[in-house]
């Protein structure tokens, strides 16, 4: 078997509402054969991966051994093999299902995944242990479990991470993770906050440098009253003697810029302990503090805001002698508990056995290999660090409160928003205790007091966003979703222009690029969810519309988590043939996983004379608002009920809730209906009245839009376009399917007093019956009937999908005007406007605004005069 394509989707999709990674496959020599087929494989595989034995298959617990005994694909084989390798890792990923690919032998894997990096190694993971067991060989899963959990380690995120961002989608609050480290965006556009670990978005640099420097840290604090240990910076291991001996005491000797117990050594009492200290300090670089040592108990106070949230008594590494073992297997065995990790992987860190341990031993007359009485108690740190194998209980409750005072100055002193203050007391709940501040940390490490040994967790993740976000302070700008199969770019634009007159900066994504306000920052069809993070990580951004079409949906699934309105235009044939998409019903599916994806409070903005639409809305769980531009009994119940609805009535838009009318205007007075003429656009106003209605844009405001939007180049470039080229009128479209043609070419045989041309083309990707049917149209709406090609084939011949158009203009008793040669829509356009004569129009569906224009302005250079924009009052009234 192979791998024939991968993807992941980090997001909502048509597969499920969380993240999946889909695996297409092609079994090859395994195409149609059966697990029962293969008893030995079936014993095997469950021996290996005896986790299979529970595995929920057909409806029940278990069912999983039950059909590879009886019988089923290797594709669903393989499924539940991933499923159980992330299990093994210690990820609880229940979520998979294997779909036929279309073609004999291909399949298509869905699984919930952990994390995306290790996708492709458990993949290939199972289908190295399918491959194995059935040539009877065998695989070492240990080992390959253990380099993935290395794997696994490095690419997830640690436990402070991992609880800010629960944290937040507690609140509701969107988070993007930003690489592969701990940089996080809360929140989106102008609310949006980045935070790395516990570095905050106000957290000062300065104070972090502050504090990263113990010797001006220390200065700071005394200056200020603070009890600190005395301390002198030393360069090289003389001076370091030279100072214990000033000191005149036991010192530590650490890192003067360091972090996380590195290079730290504690008690030192002699001159070759502290020569000792001094070289280990070195590796770490810099200069070196050399300092009293302070008896007592070591704390660390997490001040967040000015407020004290958590405290934690923290004991250095250690081993607890059984009389049996030694300390080397004591070590192996507290390293072999579940929450230990390597680095900061996991609550707590695996205790190593290094340079510095042996020292620490040494001093305490022990050696790895000896074997400590029972019940003795053994240090292998003299730091009490989480990163150096530490372990924390939680005493929050028994600070004193003037000592919390204390501890809350200290932060501030320094300048800190979150800070980790590092004390040495020997009480801590006495109001008038004697303490020594060690140390204060900028990016203190939160998971001692989300996890402590002993305790009561304490959630300072939590405390950590509510600064950033207060109660009630947003955090998330205003996200408005238009799908369906025609209008949807018209739609999104004119709800652009609605937020307008709300938003300061609104973010647009359409197939004719992305937009802040009404300037273009990226080109292209920016229909897929790549866009949706370009707009919502804008800092400048407050309101976001984006156009979401089928393929970024299939393809990509979403690009954000939760809408506030989400509309659909309509559901009709168009694509039908792709991306495994054959009718109607498979196309609802996808589009309308947009209105299933809509926050609680949110509405959904659905056409009324679309069965798919209703259905849609009925399942999306969220009130709904609908429109209609015929008479229609759905809209008409809606109302009766008190639903909100747009209609058209007596040549006027009208938004009404129950029998209240709140919104009157005229077709006449709406530039885009032409009149009313423009059938397709007089619903396209329609569902964006209920779109600027639903995101609380006045009705004052979505009046004065209408009936400012122009169907121009500055307003709706590229959708019924009217230019003046040598007297021919000509039309540009983007229609692409029957109804967007049929729609255009109605409306232009409503403005044309002469012959209507066509120049058409088909995208090659469509289905034959598709584009023949794109040719029927043309042969029944035009009369006259120019074919182009493409620039891009899609994957077809050249000249095929013209050959195509042609069949389907021969089943209307028509012939393509141009000759079979003449394909290139430059020479096609100059023969379509060569053939029109006074009073004919030219509509020409393009497949690039920008080349048609080209095109269009060097034929325009040619008979010397400019292109100008047909005047809106000069056309409707043709």
């Amino acid at each position: 078997m192979r791998i024939l394509d991968s993807v992941i989707f980090p997001g909502r999709s048509i597969y499920a509402h969380f993240p999946v990674a889909k695996i297409t496959l092609d079994l090859e020599g395994l195409t149609d054969r059966e697990s029962c087929e293969f008893p030995h494989f079936c014993t095997s595989v469950i021996e290996l991966l005896p986790g299979l034995l529970e595995h929920k298959c057909s409806g029940r617990e278990g069912g999983f051994p039950v059909r590879l005994r009886e019988g089923t694909y290797f594709g669903h084989v393989l499924e539940h093999i991933i499923l159980e390798v992330q299990a093994s890792l210690g990820y609880s990923r229940a979520f998979g299902k294997t779909n036929y690919g279309g073609q004999p032998g291909v399949y298509a894997i869905i699984f919930e995944y952990a994390l995306p990096g290790l996708v492709q190694p458990i993949v290939t993971l199972a289908m190295e242990v399918v491959n194995s067991l059935l040539n009877v060989g065998t695989v070492d899963i240990n080992e390959k479990l253990v380099s993935l959990g290395r794997q696994a380690g490095q690419l997830g995120l640690g436990p402070s991470t991992a609880a800010i961002i629960a944290a937040a989608r507690r609140r509701g609050i969107s988070v993007r993770r930003i690489g592969d480290e701990s940089l996080l965006q809360l929140g989106t556009g102008i609310y949006s906050r980045r935070l790395q670990a516990t570095v905050g978005p106000k957290t000062s640099c300065l104070a972090a440098d502050i504090a990263g420097d113990k010797a001006v840290t220390k200065y700071i604090l005394a200056t200020a009253g603070i009890p600190v240990p005395f301390g002198l910076t030393v360069e090289t291991a003389e001076e370091a003697v030279t100072a214990w001996r000033q000191i005149g005491r036991p010192v530590a000797v650490k890192p003067k810029d360091g972090n996380q117990g590195k290079g730290v050594s504690l008690n030192l009492n002699t001159e070759g302990e502290v020569a000792e200290g001094f070289h280990f300090a070195q590796i770490f670089g810099g200069k070196t503090l050399v300092e009293e040592y302070i008896e007592g108990r070591h704390y660390r106070l997490l001040v967040v805001n000015g407020q004290l949230v958590a405290a934690a008594e923290r004991m250095p590494a250690q081993v607890v002698g059984d009389g049996v073992s030694s300390i080397e297997k004591l070590i192996v065995q507290i390293n072999a508990h579940p929450l230990r990790g390597e680095k900061h992987e996991k609550p707590l860190t695996r205790i190593v056995l290094d340079e510095l341990s042996l020292r620490v031993l040494k001093r305490q007359g022990y050696g790895p290999l000896d074997v400590p009485a029972f019940g003795t108690t053994v240090l292998l740190r003299d730091s009490a660090n989480l990163s150096t194998g530490g372990t924390a209980c939680d005493v929050t409750e028994e600070v004193h409160a003037a000592f919390k005072e204390r501890i809350e100055r200290v932060a501030r002193l320094i300048g800190l928003d979150i800070a980790g203050v590092d004390v040495v007391t020997p009480d801590i709940s006495a109001p008038t205790a004697e303490m020594s501040v060690i140390e204060v940390n900028a990016a203190p490490g939160i998971r001692m007091h989300h996890y402590p040994a002993k305790g009561q967790a304490r959630d300072v993740a939590g405390a950590i966003v509510e600064m950033i976000f207060p109660p009630g302070k947003p955090s998330d700008v205003p996200l408005i979703t238009v799908t369906g199969t025609n209008g949807k770019t018209t739609t999104t634009r004119l709800l652009a222009a609605g937020l307008r007159s709300l938003y300061r900066h609104v973010g647009c994504a359409t197939s004719s690029g992305i937009y802040i306000n009404q300037k273009q920052i990226v080109a292209g069809d920016t229909t897929g969810p790549w866009s949706a993070g370009v707009l919502l990580a804008d800092p400048i951004i407050d309101a976001v519309v984006l156009e979401v079409a089928r393929g970024g949906i299939i393809r990509g699934g979403l690009g954000y988590d939760l809408a506030d309105v989400a509309v659909i235009t309509n559901i009709a044939d168009d694509h039908l043939g792709q991306d495994g998409v054959e009718d109607l019903a498979a196309l609802y599916r996808v589009k309308s996983l947009v209105t299933e994806a809509v926050r609680v409070g949110g509405l959904a903005v659905v056409n009324a004379e679309n069965t798919y639409c209703l259905q849609a809305g009925a399942a999306s769980g969220r009130e709904v608002i609908m429109f209609a531009v015929h008479p229609n009994n759905a809209l008409a119940s809606h109302l009766r009920a008190g639903g909100r609805g747009v209609l058209v009535e007596e040549g006027a838009f009208r938004a009404q809730c129950g029998s209240e009318t709140l919104f009157h205007l005229p077709l006449k007075d709406v530039p885009l209906t032409f009149g009313g003429l423009a059938r397709h656009n007089v619903e396209n106003c329609a569902a964006a009245i209920g779109a600027m209605w639903a995101s609380g844009v006045p009705f004052s405001a979505v009046s004065a839009v209408l009936q400012a939007f122009a169907p121009d180049l500055l307003w709706n470039p590229g959708r019924q376009n009217i230019l003046r080229i040598a007297g021919i009128s000509v039309m540009l479209d983007y229609g692409h399917n029957v109804p967007g043609i049929t729609a255009v070419a109605d409306l232009a045989r409503g403005l044309c007093n002469g012959r209507l041309i066509g120049v058409v083309s088909a995208p090659g990707d469509r289905t034959d019956q598709s584009i023949m049917q794109l040719g029927e149209v043309m042969g029944a709406k035009f009369d006259q009937v120019f074919i182009k090609e493409d620039a891009d084939l899609r994957g077809r011949r050249p000249g095929e999908t013209a050959r195509l158009l042609r069949h389907g203009l021969a089943a209307m008793g028509k012939k393509a005007a141009d000759e079979e040669s003449l394909l290139d829509e430059a020479t096609v356009l100059k023969e379509a406007l060569g053939s029109a004569g006074a009073g004919d129009w030219v509509v020409v569906f393009y497949e690039s605004l920008e080349c048609t224009l080209g095109h269009l302005r060097q034929i325009e250079e040619s008979r010397r005069t400019a292109i100008v924009p047909a005047a809106m009052t000069e056309a409707v009234g043709r």
